[in-house]
């Protein structure tokens, strides 16, 4: 699998260019401030991206999605529970000091069991909500193989959690989110935060201070 992950300021936020190294078909994971270096990226690799797949709509998340959209054929992919505040970014930029294009409509809303395809590779979104409504985990691996590679947004850091002061955040709901879902996917899994470096299921169970099972016993 070809990987290539870039951050850049204010925000620091890691947008991912997931490609098949056999098909050189790939998909684009929350283009940010970074979305010229991950294109750039793909024409380094003849990458021809197929999906723009979003974990969440928090704007640090969406700033590249509307100059991906200009030059991709490649749909815009987000839970609905999220659309709200994708619809936002503009507004949501502002806050922050920043001019954030309008954001193109989104083409497909995810839903319970979707398999996104591209050259070899498979992506399934799994819901994770807490963090905001309509957080995602993107598990990635070889078509017809359980994907050990999680690009889970701002659920779940290296040593920390999700935030979960702003609208439509919920404690106890990104804490379900990330035992239910995430450790499901087993200790080996790879995770690829939105903020950060990646880590891996079994670090953060045995080491997060918010996900220590026996905390303060």
């Amino acid at each position: 699998m070809i990987l290539e992950t870039r951050a850049v300021g204010p925000f620091m936020k890691n947008g991912f260019l997931i490609g098949c190294e056999a098909t050189h078909e790939a998909a684009l994971i929350d283009p940010g401030d970074e979305v010229d270096q991950l294109l750039s990226a793909a024409e380094r690799h003849a990458l021809a991206i197929r999906h723009i797949l979003l974990t969440h709509a928090h704007v640090d998340h969406v700033t590249g999605v509307a100059a991906a959209r200009r030059v991709l054929d490649a749909p815009v992919y987000l839970h609905r529970d999220d659309l709200f505040l994708y619809e936002r970014a503009v507004e949501s930029g502002r806050m922050f000091g920043l001019t954030v294009e309008p954001q193109p409509p989104i083409d497909r809303f995810y839903a319970p069991g979707d398999v996104i395809r591209f050259g070899e590779y498979e992506a399934r979104p799994h819901h994770t909500p807490g963090h905001c409504p309509g957080g995602v985990c993107l598990q990635i691996g070889p078509r017809g193989e359980p994907g050990q590679d999680l690009f889970v947004g701002d659920t779940l850091f290296a040593g920390s959690i999700g935030r979960t002061d702003l609208p439509g955040g919920d404690y106890a709901t990104l804490i379900d989110s990330i035992r239910r879902v995430l450790f499901a996917f087993g200790d080996d899994a790879r995770v690829y935060p939105g903020h950060g470096p990646r880590t891996t299921i079994g670090a953060e169970r045995r080491t997060n201070p918010f996900l220590i099972e026996d905390l303060g016993r």
